[in-house]
This record gives structure tokens, C-alpha cells and sequence, in this order.
């Protein structure tokens, strides 16, 4: 089985992974995880190498890649910006961050820079509803947020790259 028309990943990047669990009954999300981390997302080669090496078919890797809302399909930018949409985050003015971040980066929910910085993902809870509003950026949470505040973040980072 192989993958047409698509960009070919390196392999062997992941070839240790797969030798450790491929034979382990109910791996596929640990594969993923790593192969995310290798990768930093998950490229459609590597979806069906991992199919063909686990033993089971492409669309039940798509399945579980598409399912849980940690993987991701198409490459992300060097800051990856996760917006909090739940309830408090909402409550608190979420809707005027991601306004914010639109006015200061030009991109919408799920998209990238030109630049290839940052991209946006809206997602359903950060679990810190006592910052609201809150986004984190890679590993790094910014809570409390006001629209100018967010600005000043972003700025911060892309003078950071400059």
C-alpha cells in the first residue's frame, strides 16, 4: 500500500517508534503522538505507513487522526496559538481575542501565516477558566486577556523573529 501524489516524508524517522509498538494491541494513539512529534503533524505517507506497519487499514488511522482534536493533518506554524471557545473563555470576551488576533495576524480559525509564524486553532477548553479569556502559544499560557493585550503578545513575538 502507498500513498500517491503527495509529498514523501521521511520514514525513517519513524521507524524506531513503529518497532517498539507496532505489534501492541491498542497503540495507534501512542504511534500518532510520536509520529506528531517527529513530524509536527501527521503527513498522509506517514498515516498509511503506519497503517500498513500497525496492520490495520488507512481509514481507521484517518478515523482516530480525524477523531481526537490533538492531531493534526496539515503543517502549523512555529507559534501555534490555541484560543480558548469555552464557556468562560466565551463569556469573557474570547470572540474579541480571536478578533484581535485577525486584526494583528491576518488569519482566521485554522489557518497560517503567510510567513509560516503562527497559526490559529479555536479549541473547546484549555481547562484554565480562571484566566479567562486565555490562549496558550506552544506551551506557554497567557490568560486574563484583553484584545490589546493579545496584540502586545504577538507583536512581542514576531519582534522576537525579526
Amino acid at each position: 500500500m502507498s500513498c500517491c501524489n503527495c509529498k514523501k516524508s521521511d520514514l525513517s524517522l519513524i521507524k524506531d517508534v513503529l518497532d517498539k509498538y507496532a505489534d501492541v494491541d491498542g497503540s495507534l494513539i501512542t504511534v500518532l503522538q510520536h509520529a506528531q512529534d517527529i513530524y509536527g503533524y501527521l503527513p498522509t505517507d506517514v498515516l498509511y505507513h503506519i497503517a500498513e506497519r500497525v496492520g490495520v487499514s488507512p481509514a481507521k488511522v484517518m478515523g482516530v487522526a480525524t477523531f481526537y482534536s490533538q492531531f493534526r493533518l496539515q503543517p502549523v506554524g512555529k507559534y501555534l496559538i490555541m484560543l480558548c471557545q469555552g464557556t468562560a473563555c466565551h463569556v469573557n470576551g474570547s470572540e474579541k481575542i480571536e478578533k484581535a488576533i485577525f486584526d494583528e495576524l491576518g488569519i482566521s480559525d485554522g489557518e497560517t501565516t503567510q510567513d509560516g509564524l503562527f497559526t490559529l486553532k479555536n479549541v473547546a477548553c484549555l481547562g484554565c477558566c480562571s484566566l479567562s479569556p486565555v490562549m496558550m502559544i506552544n506551551d506557554e499560557t497567557y490568560g486574563s486577556l484583553t484584545p490589546d493585550k493579545a496584540k502586545e503578545i504577538l507583536k512581542s513575538l514576531k519582534s522576537k523573529e525579526a
